[in-house]
């Protein structure tokens, strides 16, 4: 490395990369190709390769920037005007992005790499924020307060689950009656 930032054109470059690579690899799965992912983000495998050498930092890439996308908009949903409508409208956005995160886990599980760990530090900041958020949906009187932040994960783990198996809108309808406040 010469010490110099990278330049403008190749950050863009890289976030191509990673975009495109999320909906390949959920879409296809872990028989996509790099260069299926090149062709997506309008790039040509040389750029692919500079940025990640291998298919497995690629992937570790992709789902530790989908990690860090959850956790910004959880962020940023954290002084939300209306922390009920926050709150579930962050779980509906997870599960809907569960299809991606789902695939970049199993193709990095396959590759022999830790999913957890490749997530990076956004994992935590991520369940941080969520508690956040479940917080101040049970104080608006929006969700029960007899939920804790480890159930509302548990939940959002079987609705990524359900999610890859189809079970769509009707399940999550079903999960949020339970979490809502008598």
């Amino acid at each position: 490395m010469n010490g110099r930032p990278p330049r403008a054109d190749a950050l863009r470059n890289r976030a191509r990369v990673l975009e495109a690579a999320g909906a390949v690899f959920a879409e296809r799965g872990t028989a996509a190709s790099t260069e299926e992912v090149a062709r997506r983000a309008g790039v040509g495998i040389g750029t692919v390769f500079r940025h990640f050498p291998t298919k497995e930092s690629l992937l570790e890439a992709a789902l530790a920037g989908l990690m860090e996308e959850l956790a910004d908009r959880a962020r940023a949903l954290e002084d939300a005007a209306d922390p009920g409508a926050a709150f579930f409208g962050f779980f509906s956005e997870v599960v809907r992005r569960s299809a991606t995160k789902n695939a970049l886990s199993g193709a990095l599980a396959e590759a022999g790499v830790d999913a957890l760990r490749a997530g990076g530090e956004a994992g935590p900041a991520l369940k941080q924020s969520l508690g956040t958020l479940l917080e101040r949906a049970q104080g608006a009187g929006a969700v029960r307060a007899d939920v804790g932040a480890a159930e509302v994960m548990a939940l959002l783990a079987a609705m990524t689950h359900a999610a890859g198996l189809g079970g769509g809108t009707g399940a999550l309808a079903v999960v949020f009656d339970g979490l809502k406040a008598p």
